[in-house]
């Protein structure tokens, strides 16, 4: 690789790992608010949802700046990323200017293509020899994979679609 293109991933790297610290920190700098917001938005267990979410939030993000266990950590944000989707802006529509999925997507998107390249010369991964997680095929289904597995059995497990939002698409009448 040139030196180019291994600083080309280390850029991607930070700026995807720092965006996902930087909502973490936020998350948790503001912990009974982030709760009654996920309450708000469907979450049974919304203490639990927003300390988790801080955390994952900030240890993928380390993950990537790092350069460790990479695609593992870009599983975290596209399981991260998939949830806010599914709850928040899928309803929508593309643009972010609309709280649409546009900024969620590509952070996830990046994600999957950072796993797919590996981290690079300038990582962790590397400077252990935990660089070659199979092939980009591999990386990519394991952090899609996992990802949308765990982002799947979140919803599962601890969100309903509020209220008010069945009742605006006819669902509440349909039981």
């Amino acid at each position: 690789m040139s030196s180019g293109s291994e600083l080309a991933r280390l850029i991607l790297r930070v700026t995807v790992g720092g965006t996902m610290i930087a909502h973490g920190v936020r998350h948790g700098r503001t912990l009974d608010g982030t709760a009654r917001w996920f309450g708000s938005i469907g979450f049974r267990r919304p203490r639990l949802q927003a300390t988790t979410s801080a955390a994952v939030e900030i240890g993928a993000g380390a993950a990537i700046v790092a350069g460790i266990a990479t695609p593992v950590a870009a599983s975290a944000v596209v399981g991260t990323m998939a949830v806010a989707a599914r709850t928040v802006h899928i309803p929508n529509g593309f643009f972010v200017v609309g709280e649409g999925y546009e900024y969620v997507g590509n952070l996830a998107t990046t994600s999957v293509a950072l796993a797919a390249m590996g981290p690079g010369r300038w990582s962790l991964d590397r400077a252990l020899g935990l660089h070659e997680w199979g092939t980009p095929a591999k990386r990519v289904a394991l952090a899609a994979g996992l990802g949308l597995a765990g982002a799947a059995a979140q919803l599962a497990l601890f969100w309903r679609k509020p209220a008010t939002e069945e009742a605006a698409d006819g669902s509440a009448e349909r039981g």
